[in-house]
């Protein structure tokens, strides 16, 4: 197998004490890297520190080290067309938008070779797709986590994607997400108000800024941060108080960021339901009746939903907007907790 060398540089802040965590906060997404296979390296002498290997994963870092990891070249995922159903809602010659319903995964990985939605998409164009993606993400200019729900528009030439990808790099692009919490955003809550990062603007609108960065020792979360990172701006506004325990919110990005409106709500107090990253799964009061808090407790996915994306045809010029309503199982929790279910 053909091996290569990862170089990784501990910077003057490092993630972590330990090797272990240090490297796997560090180690590129990409890379596909755990941090239980990271140690496995360091144990079997494929981690370095000046030429000399380091097996010790409890090993301490110092700012200004250099780590070499030998590990094997990654193999290409073979990305094939695969007959699977796709919610349409507008194709023309440049491009596609699509309903992605939760559970899809947008473009193959190693952890998801197929199943995903580039795969349906090669099948219904007989891969006819934007090649500047790659092979592995070919028309994918955005994209939504596995278990969100909503609106995607994909590429299918070249000149839809250059396009595309300009609106998202300038923020022109208009989306709406609708998502259910834990409480009720309110401008009157002390507390809110006394968080870092988080203001109201005119019409009780909540305003979250911040830094997003890796997180330090968890590779797979983002996390809020005030220094470094990426910056990030979320907007919500609640549509409807849900007996005073949750609310279904509108949400909003300014930027377009990984994690985005679920670590940003978490940073407010606000997790979404159902979302097992970010601290989502709360206990509801007993008050709130059976059925409600059973809704809220076995909710499969973050209760996300990409409801809306606005954006001018990149080839022609138009304005287009779709939207999408809100999918059978966040209908069936808003449902337990207005009340209306009983078990």
């Amino acid at each position: 197998m053909e091996q290569r060398i990862l170089r990784i540089e501990i910077g003057e802040e490092p993630p972590a004490d330990r090797l272990d965590k240090a490297l796997s906060a560090l180690v590129p997404d990409e890379e596909n890297l755990s941090r239980s296979r990271l140690a496995k390296l360091i144990a079997d002498g494929a981690v370095s520190r000046e030429g000399v290997a380091v097996t010790e994963q409890k090993t301490k870092v110092a700012a200004g080290e250099v780590y070499e990891i030998l590990v094997e070249a990654s193999r290409e995922v073979e990305t094939v067309a695969q007959q699977i159903a796709l919610d349409i809602l507008w194709e023309d010659d440049d491009l596609i938008v699509i309903n992605k319903p939760a559970g899809m995964v947008v473009h193959p990985a190693p952890g998801t070779p197929d199943g995903t939605l580039v795969n349906a998409l090669l099948h219904h164009f007989g891969g006819n797709l934007s090649g500047i993606g790659g092979e592995k993400r070919p028309g994918i200019v955005h994209r939504i986590d596995k278990e969100t729900s909503g609106l995607l528009v994909v590429a299918k030439s070249d000149a839809a994607h250059h396009g595309l990808a300009k609106q998202f790099e300038k923020h022109t692009v208009h989306r709406h997400y609708m998502a259910v919490c834990h409480g009720v955003p309110s401008a009157a809550d002390p507390r809110l108000r006394g968080t870092k990062g988080v203001n109201f603007e005119q019409g009780g609108v909540l305003k979250i800024t911040s830094q997003l960065a890796r997180h330090k020792t968890d590779r797979q979360k983002q996390a809020v941060c005030f220094d470094g990172g990426r910056h990030a701006v979320t907007r919500a506004r609640t549509v409807e108080d849900l007996q005073g325990v949750a609310a279904l919110i509108d949400c909003w990005l300014e930027t377009g960021r990984t994690h985005q409106i679920r670590v940003h709500m978490a940073h407010a107090g606000h997790g979404l339901i159902g979302d097992p990253v970010y601290g989502g799964r709360r206990k509801l009061p007993k008050s709130l009746g059976e059925a409600a808090i059973e809704a809220a407790a076995h909710f499969p996915r973050q209760a996300l939903h990409a409801a809306t994306l606005g954006f001018v045809h990149p080839v022609t010029g138009e304005e287009l907007e779709f939207s999408s309503p809100l999918p059978a199982d966040m209908e069936e929790l808003l449902a337990a907790l207005r009340g209306n279910v009983s078990i």
